[in-house]
């Protein structure tokens, strides 16, 4: 069992956890004009905090991830007006053949082993002109998080992720801070990453 199925059941119970989704999504919002046609998945989509958010002005979203636990409580949070589709899928690994207008996340990339893979595969993916919007943490000194376990990345700089986005084709390459995390010890940056394909 993964440390996002142990914890699972608790996730939306941090404050500035559901916080931070809410100013990730409103980033989005006034970043990518979402419309009632548009498909979107959210990687990583976890309790589906930030793609709760999303699903109120698009037609519908996919949310996928690795945990089955967390994909439970999505389950248990769909409603008829706030539905997402929940798809258990490690796209590290495994192909997606959906195509879709956009694909949103929030805090997954510093996961991820080989961010390069996995934004080509992204690429492949999206419909013309179709949009990702990524947000995640400014690099830092790796005490974000108490135990790095499965943290392949300590944040991100513009210059690393945009010479990745570039060498696979995207374009309107976008990268601004949006939010900051404030913990009993330290403060910590958060990105919007954004392009179109």
């Amino acid at each position: 069992m993964s440390r996002f199925d142990i914890r699972a059941n608790g996730w939306d119970k941090l404050p500035r956890r559901v916080q931070n989704a809410k100013m990730i999504a409103k980033a989005i919002e006034k970043k990518i004009s979402l419309d009632d046609s548009m498909e979107i998945i959210d990687f990583g989509v976890g309790t589906g905090l930030l793609g709760y958010e999303i699903v109120k002005k698009v037609k519908k979203v996919y949310g996928i991830d690795t945990s089955a636990k967390m994909l439970e409580e999505i389950k248990v949070k769909n409603t008829k007006e706030l539905f997402i589709e929940p798809i258990h899928k490690d796209l590290t690994k495994e192909k997606c053949n959906l195509h879709v207008n956009g694909i949103i996340s929030s805090m997954t990339l510093h996961h991820i082993e080989d961010v390069y893979h996995l934004f080509e595969q992204f690429y492949e993916i999206l419909q013309k002109d179709g949009f990702i919007a990524f947000a995640d943490l400014c690099s830092e000194d790796g005490s974000f998080h108490s135990d790095n376990t499965g943290v392949h990345h300590f944040g991100f700089e513009k210059e690393f992720l945009f010479d990745i986005l570039k060498h696979i084709g995207y374009k309107d390459l976008d990268f601004q801070i949006i939010n900051t995390i404030k913990k009993p010890h330290k403060e910590f940056d958060v990105f919007l990453l954004s392009a179109r394909k």
